[in-house]
């Protein structure tokens, strides 16, 4: 038996988790954790909310309330969401925690005592308008790598390019937009460049090749470039505070406090379980394995592995398995677009079907590279694969064996063997192998694998046509398709557990080691009884679907109005013989007056040079009649007449109106002769 610590990226308690933080980091660190668990290893699986980081304190200002407001709310929602999705967090804790606080300044305070640190005085950005240094996160500017011109000052989202304010081209405050001045203030800065060795003999020249490749390549490509120091402290009102007499206003970089958090919530667990937490950080033979998301690799492999090699107490860890990031409907997943799948949302559209979220999730699993997700696949593998397959397979089952023998597995004569028994250990250690590799989406693929062959096994022997004749190979049949179902109803609990619960129920079953499936082991023996197991999983109808991306199509307008793109939606096409019906002509307005009793009219004389023409328009709220007189505007010449107020209104003004409604003409540069056509 091993001993292993399994740790989640901690999401930023900011916002809701979206699917995208679900299929890189959350499910397959609990497939990875469950199956470790039913191979009999000493496994914890650690996880908690970051709530230090800069996202909290932009949400915080955007919505007038304290920071800690905010961290409350999402804390309690994320942890919510992910009990209901079935992640078997053993704990799951908070950055604020007193014992966190605790855990990080005491953390900190060994390096800085045992001279670990730089304590540099260095130049830093300030917003004078704002009085504030600006952590990383409140300067923007564009990325000197890819061009994007939203970068932060520590990460380009675009091009997940890592970044220090310094390298930004014109960097500019988030708080006031003004450009920020450097100004002198002092650090504690963790000299990276002096572990350099260490990390490129620990990954590049140690036995870390069989690591995925972007995470290798990306550490290779980072050692390249040498590494820098950098600073462990910052200039904010809002993290853990600085644990050194005398210095105010100063708090412990997130990155350097967040991956504490595995720490500290391991502590967390010990105190309320009895148990000691050092094995599972201290011990050499434990196993540390972080699961993240490709934009923090180089914190989970340069930046904590430097700190915990600093402080000489801790062991490093075994895997990074980084995935890639998950699009949605073929966009990337943007919160500040409101482009996502929020799972709290999906839990209250799609009550009790959470396994067909893992599933799809972990189907399409960004292993590695970006992958994708859309409604149309998530009801298609629902329908044909969970319900169609899968569950399908379970339901006749355990339909025919109570239909034909009331619930009782048949005898069989002693020593029976069949081709379909022996893929049954053949199928567990395929499994095995693809999640001890960390490769989720090829083990739930051999999962169902098993589910197909049940079928066609089925589908091959039709025992419900030679009950009468065949009754010995019916039991047979029926014998060994009852072990291919127990058998999903084992293999299953890791990807769809919910799902994997009520198969072992029905069959009156307690979950065996990993090593009994790879042996073969009959789960069913003759004479077991079993119930009747209604169908696992509903189909989702069109409907659903269509509201899922109607809702997304509503995010996306939405978005455009916040943005100022309050453009109206193009109108029908009309053909080009349509358009040259239109005869738009210049002319200068030679009176304008208030239209008695209605506020927003004016009736206005226009020579268009063939004629003078009185035309009524609602722009009194835009215009006075005093400024009009002599304006050259673009008139609609030939629109049929039409009485506004007893006033017949012989044409129509050319407008813009801003999204304020105020209007605007559109008129030509220069002064040109009345009654000239506007091509």
């Amino acid at each position: 038996m091993s001993r292993y610590t399994i740790t989640t990226a901690l999401p930023y308690a900011n916002g809701p988790l979206h699917i995208g933080h679900l299929a890189g980091v959350y499910i397959p660190a609990d497939v990875y954790a469950r199956f470790l668990r039913r191979n009999d290893h000493d496994v914890i699986l650690i996880g908690g909310s970051d709530e230090h980081g800069i996202p909290i304190t932009i949400r915080a200002k955007k919505e007038g309330v304290t920071p800690q407001d905010v961290v409350d709310r999402y804390h309690e929602l994320m942890k919510q969401t992910f009990t209901e999705l079935g992640i078997s967090y053993d704990n799951y804790s908070r950055t604020t925690a007193p014992i966190h606080i605790k855990t990080a300044q005491e953390f900190f305070l060994k390096l800085h005592q045992e001279g670990k640190f730089i304590e540099e005085e260095t130049e830093q950005y300030f917003d004078e308008k704002a009085n504030e240094f600006l952590a990383d996160r409140y300067i923007v500017g564009t990325c000197p790598k890819c061009g994007n011109t939203n970068a932060y000052g520590d990460q380009c989202e675009k091009c997940g390019t890592t970044l220090s304010p310094d390298e930004l081209i014109d960097p500019h405050s988030m708080l006031s937009g003004e450009k920020p001045i450097l100004k002198n203030t002092k650090h504690w800065y963790l000299p990276l460049h002096e572990y350099q060795d260490f990390i490129s003999d620990w990954i590049l020249k140690g036995h870390k090749k069989d690591w995925k490749p972007n995470v290798y390549g990306q550490v290779k490509s980072w050692l390249e470039d040498g590494l820098k120091p950098r600073a462990m402290t910052r200039d904010l009102d809002w993290g853990i505070p600085v644990p050194l007499k005398g210095e105010k206003g100063k708090v412990l970089y997130v990155w350097f406090d967040a991956p504490i958090g595995y720490i500290s919530s391991t502590k967390e667990w010990a105190e309320r379980t009895g148990k000691d937490w050092k094995p599972y950080w201290q011990d050499k033979d434990t196993k540390l394995v972080h699961f993240i998301a490709k934009d923090n690799i180089v914190f989970h492999c340069i930046i904590f592995p430097a700190m915990l090699k600093a402080h000489g107490d801790y062991i490093l860890p075994d895997n990074v398995p980084a995935n890639e990031f998950l699009n949605l409907e073929n966009d990337k997943i943007s919160t500040s677009r409101n482009w996502a799948v929020w799972a709290h949302d999906y839990l209250t559209d799609f009550p009790g079907k959470q396994d067909s979220l893992r599933y799809t999730l972990l189907a399409n699993a960004p292993e590695t590279k970006d992958n994708n997700f859309t409604w149309k696949d998530f009801q298609t593998k629902n329908n044909s694969e969970l319900v169609g397959i899968l569950g399908n397979f379970i339901n006749r089952v355990s339909v025919l064996i109570n239909k034909y023998y009331e619930g009782i597995i048949p005898e069989v004569r002693d020593n029976f063997q069949s081709e379909e028994l022996e893929n049954l250990s053949k199928i567990s250690k395929e499994i095995s192998t693809y999640l001890s590799k960390y490769e989720f989406r090829n083990g739930l693929g051999s999962l169902m694998n098993l589910a197909r062959l049940g079928n066609k096994f089925l589908q091959e022997q039709e025992p419900w046509k030679k009950i009468k004749e065949e009754q010995e190979k019916v039991k047979e049949t029926l014998y060994v398709a009852a072990q291919i179902a127990a058998y999903l109803g084992e293999l299953s609990e890791p990807f769809i557990p919910f799902a994997s619960k009520k198969i072992m129920q029905g069959f009156n079953l307690s979950y065996h080691s990993w090593k009994e499936l790879e042996s073969g082991k009959i789960l069913l023996p003759s004479g077991a009884k079993i119930n009747l197991i209604p169908l696992l999983f509903d189909k989702i109808e069109d409907k659903e679907i269509n509201y899922q991306i109607a809702k997304l199509e509503n995010s996306k307008r939405q978005n455009a109005i916040e943005n100022n793109n309050t453009s109206e939606p193009q109108k029908d096409i009309i053909s080009f013989g349509d358009f040259e019906k239109i005869d738009l002509r210049i002319g200068t307005i030679l009176e304008a007056k208030k239209v008695e009793k209605a506020d927003k009219l004016l009736q206005i004389k226009v020579d268009i040079g063939v004629d003078v023409r009185t035309i009524v328009s609602g722009i009194a709220e835009s215009f006075s009649p005093e400024e009009l007189i002599g304006k050259q505007v673009t008139v609609v010449l030939n629109l049929a007449p039409r009485k506004i107020r007893n006033i017949e209104s012989q044409g129509m003004l050319l407008l813009t109106q801003n999204s304020n409604g105020k209007f605007s003409f559109i008129t030509p540069d220069d002064i040109i002769e009345n009654g000239s056509s506007v091509k």
